[in-house]
């Protein structure tokens, strides 16, 4: 189950996925981007807790256990304190940290009791920089969330996954160059999923 279908990392996933011919549950915000077969596609906000219970009402109609669940979400704003207004904020910190927890609270009863959880975040402690408080901050609220649940949830497997500079759109919403080192999506779900197949928990460093 990927949340965040969508988007160029949660694509990359799918397709990595379909490689290894896993049935596939793709959740994103505009499902008609989503390329290939899966065998569920759903639309839904996963900042909005209504939608994320309705998601997994629909999954649990057609699928009885969930093995993976990857969330892929992310948003990304430049605006300093003094000119950012609320919205702006909300709406970086429902989608990097708020989403992940409305997710994962919905669908934990669907998940396998040794079910793999894996969250996108991001090397955090580089990212403090001027007008993107709220990047960060919900980054590191994002490692402090899986850290936790982790905590909570000893059977299963999580693991909070740090990138560094990928070639997605995000990135045409920042005034900061793409470095020549930026990792493709491809990429980064090929290091995720095959970490994720050798069992490996915990923080996995992409940088």
């Amino acid at each position: 189950m990927i949340w965040g279908a969508n988007g160029g990392i949660g694509k990359a996933m799918i397709s990595r996925l379909q490689k290894e011919e896993w049935d596939i549950v793709a959740i994103g915000k505009d499902v008609d981007q989503i390329k290939g077969p899966v065998r569920l596609a759903i639309q839904a906000d996963m900042t909005d807790a209504v939608s994320v219970y309705d998601a997994i009402l629909s999954v649990s109609y057609e699928i009885d256990e969930i093995a993976l669940s990857i969330y892929a979400v992310g948003d990304i704003v430049s605006d300093k304190v003094d000119t950012m207004g609320p919205d702006e904020w909300n709406r970086i910190i429902a989608a990097n940290l708020t989403g992940a927890y409305l997710t994962t609270h919905y669908s934990l009863p669907l998940l396998a009791q040794d079910a793999y959880m894996i969250f996108l975040g991001a090397v955090s402690e580089r990212l403090r920089l001027p007008g993107l408080s709220a990047y960060a901050a919900s980054k590191s609220g994002i490692e402090a969330f899986v850290e936790t649940l982790w905590k909570e949830q000893r059977k299963r497997r999580i693991m909070l996954v740090r990138p560094g500079a990928v070639r997605t759109p995000l990135w045409d919403k920042v005034p900061l160059n793409l470095p020549k080192n930026a990792a493709t999506p491809e990429k980064i779900a090929a290091r995720v999923i095959e970490a994720s197949f050798k069992g490996y928990t915990g923080v996995l460093d992409l940088t």
